[in-house]
C-alpha cells in the first residue's frame, strides 16, 4: 500500500477516527485503524466492537493494498506537522512497518495483521430513510444531557428513538431520561421512516454522531435494523450496536395535571440560579424556588457558607397561582435551561410532584424535572 495525501485532510479524518478506536489496548488491535487502498480509493476504518467509523479519504493512491496502524499515535504524529504538508505513506505488506513520511520527516510504524481487524458491517438494514441535518442535530442536543451514566441500568444509557402517535400525526421523537430528569424531542417524520422499530442509540454512538455533524451536509442517511444503526455523512459511515433493552414507558412519568404556570426570561432566570447556588458546593444542595404573584424568590442555603438569595419580579416573571414553594438541583435546572432559547415555562403541581418545563418559543420540547426536599 503506498498513497499521498494533504495532512488537512488526513489529520480531520484521524480526528474523527481515534474517538472511537478502543484506547484501552484489551484488544490490541481495536487501537489501531485500518487504512485500505483498493482501485485508486483510499478508507480509514476504526472500530472498538460496538462502534466503526469508515471515511473515505482524497488521497493519491499510489499502490493499493491495506495495513493497520497505532490510531493514536498517528494522529498525534500528523497533527505536529506543519500546516501545507503532504504525508506520504507507504508499507510493503505483510508485517512489515508503515513509513510515514513528510518532507524531511520520516518515521515507521508497527503494524498488526489486517485479516484480525474486525467488520461490522454484516447484515441487513432494511429501514432506510434520509433526514435534515439541523432537525438530527436538534433531537440531539436538546436531550443528550439527561442520558443516564449509571451503568447498571444499562437501557438508559443512551437516546430512545422513536415514532410516536401526536395530536400533529406521526413524530420522530428522542427521549432521554436518568431517573431524575427526562428530555422529550421531536421533530417531523422524514418520508421512510414509518415503519422502523423503537431503538436505543448508546451515548457513545450520539457523541460521535454530534461531532461529525458539525461539519457534515445538509441531508443524513440513517439505516437500521432491529440490532444495529448506520448513519452516512457525507464520506464517512458510522455504524453501531445498538442497546438490547426495554426503554422504560416514560409517558407514565409526564405529568398531565400541572395548572400552575410560571413564565420567565431564561438568561435572567438561569444567571440566578448560578449566583444563588454558588453559595454551597454540594452537587445536592437544592435551590429553592418561592413564587407568588408576578415574584420569583431564589433561595439557597448551606451550613457552612451562608445563604444566598434572589428576587426577580413582575418585570421578568408572570405568575398568576396559587403560592408554591419547590427545590431542584441547581446543576439541572441549568442543564435544562441551557435548551432553551430565550423564556422558560414551568407547570407545577405541587412540591413533591415532577414539574413540567418548556421552551415557550419551541413547543416541540419537552422536559421533566424531579424536586427535591427543602
Amino acid at each position: 500500500m503506498k498513497l499521498k495525501a494533504d495532512r488537512a485532510t488526513l489529520l480531520k479524518a484521524l480526528l474523527h477516527i481515534q474517538g472511537v478506536a478502543e484506547k484501552r489496548n484489551t484488544i490490541p488491535i481495536l487501537a489501531n485503524v485500518l487504512i485500505n487502498v483498493t482501485d485508486g480509493l483510499m478508507t480509514m476504518t476504526a472500530t472498538d466492537m460496538e462502534i466503526a467509523v469508515v471515511e473515505g479519504i482524497s488521497a493519491e493512491t499510489l499502490r493499493d493494498g491495506a495495513v493497520t496502524a497505532p490510531a493514536a499515535v498517528l494522529c498525534d504524529i500528523v497533527r505536529r506537522l506543519p500546516d501545507g504538508a503532504v504525508v506520504e505513506l507507504d508499507q510493503a505488506g505483510g508485517d512489515a512497518p508503515l513509513g510515514l513520511r513528510a518532507g524531511r520527516f520520516t518515521t515507521s510504524l508497527n503494524v498488526l495483521d489486517v485479516d484480525d481487524f474486525p467488520s461490522m458491517m454484516a447484515g441487513a438494514l432494511p429501514h432506510e430513510f434520509t433526514i435534515a441535518s439541523q432537525a438530527l442535530r436538534g433531537l440531539i442536543d436538546r436531550s443528550r444531557f439527561a442520558i443516564s451514566t449509571e451503568e447498571t441500568r444499562y437501557y438508559l444509557n443512551g437516546i430512545y428513538f422513536h415514532v410516536a402517535e401526536t395530536p400533529q400525526g406521526q413524530m420522530l421523537r428522542a427521549v432521554a431520561t436518568d431517573g431524575h430528569r427526562l428530555a422529550r424531542v421531536e421533530t417531523d417524520l422524514p418520508e421512510g421512516a414509518a415503519g422502523m422499530p423503537g431503538v436505543i442509540i448508546p451515548r457513545k454512538t450520539v457523541n460521535e454522531l454530534r461531532k461529525l455533524l458539525e461539519e457534515g451536509p445538509e441531508h443524513i442517511g440513517i439505516a437500521l435494523s432491529d440490532t444495529r444503526i448506520q448513519f452516512t455523512v457525507g464520506n464517512v459511515i458510522l455504524t453501531s450496536k445498538l442497546i438490547d433493552g426495554t426503554f422504560p414507558e416514560y409517558e407514565r412519568v409526564i405529568p398531565t395535571g400541572n395548572d400552575k404556570i410560571l413564565h420567565v426570561g431564561k438568561k435572567i432566570f438561569s444567571d440566578a440560579v448560578s449566583r444563588v447556588a454558588a453559595i454551597s458546593q454540594e452537587r445536592s444542595r437544592p435551590v429553592k424556588l418561592t413564587v407568588t404573584q408576578n415574584l420569583l424568590t431564589l433561595s439557597a442555603a448551606s451550613q457552612d457558607q451562608g445563604t444566598a438569595t434572589e428576587e426577580l419580579d413582575d418585570s421578568h416573571v408572570v405568575y398568576d397561582a396559587s403560592p408554591i414553594e419547590i427545590g431542584f438541583q441547581a446543576r439541572y435546572l441549568n442543564d435544562i435551561t441551557d435548551q432553551i432559547d430565550k423564556n422558560v415555562e414551568f407547570a407545577f403541581s405541587d412540591s413533591s410532584a415532577p414539574t413540567i418545563v418548556r421552551d415557550v418559543d419551541r413547543p416541540s420540547a419537552l422536559y421533566v424535572l424531579m424536586p427535591m426536599r427543602v
